[in-house]
């Protein structure tokens, strides 16, 4: 117990002292999953779109597919992409293996179906009357999508955290495709599981932390974008 406390205090001290190792494997963390959401959103959010507005051919399978890949096994989707950006697969010219933008890249892809899939069921649960009214006030058929995004905002938005909140405590997947590199593609994630085995429990527990932080910080902002679109409801 003692032992606990003291790997504990020393922890606190790393995350109050600001450590620039510390500092830097957060930042870092944040950097990749910032930018595999914002590429999963941007991709996802026009493809839930098109799924929920339009009357496509095999629509229903479709979302039947992306439902099912956002149980996708972040270590399937590392393995994947490992091969994809060997040096023996289609993309090892490219170079890219053991970077950020491999880790990046897999981050993307497992959170790719899951904002297609809650946003899509954020756009399918709108009031078909706004559809309807829209319509009857002579609106287009953009304006008309544009109207029921719009009110799905609330959705889309708890579909987009939950995306983020998936790659930020991901592990599996970037540490195959990212190789832990100290100073380069060490994130919060693959640091704890690498810590921990050599026995530096402090730095672990500091990531611990701040890991813990920021999935408090995000479930309460998912928490509040939830209670907002359902008071407007």
């Amino acid at each position: 117990m003692e032992f606990l406390l003291i790997s504990f205090s020393k922890a606190v001290s790393l995350v109050l002292g600001f450590d620039r190792e510390l500092l830097h494997i957060s930042l870092l963390s944040l950097k990749v999953s910032g930018l595999a959401l914002i590429i999963a959103t941007a991709t996802g959010l026009p493809v839930a779109a098109l799924l929920g507005l339009k009357k496509i051919p095999f629509r229903g399978l479709l979302v039947s597919i992306f439902n099912t890949l956002m149980g996708l096994p972040p270590v399937v989707v590392g393995l994947f992409v490992y091969l994809l950006l060997s040096r023996s697969g289609p993309l090892g010219f490219l170079g890219l293996l053991y970077t950020p933008s491999a880790m990046i890249t897999a981050q993307t892809i497992l959170s790719f179906p899951i904002i297609v899939s809650l946003c899509h069921a954020a756009i399918v649960g709108v009031d078909p009357v706004i559809r309807q009214a829209s319509l009857t006030l002579g609106a287009t058929e953009a304006q008309v999508a544009a109207a029921i995004i719009r009110e799905a905002r609330y959705g889309i938005m708890s579909g987009i955290i939950a995306g983020f909140g998936r790659v930020m405590a991901e592990i599996g997947a970037i540490l195959i495709v990212g190789g832990n590199i100290a100073g380069y593609t060490r994130v919060m994630t693959t640091t704890i599981a690498l810590e921990t085995d050599k026995g530096n429990f402090e730095l672990a527990l500091a990531l611990g932390i701040i890991l813990l932080g920021l999935s408090l910080i995000i479930n309460a902002v998912l928490h509040l974008v939830q209670k907002k679109g359902t008071i407007k409801r």
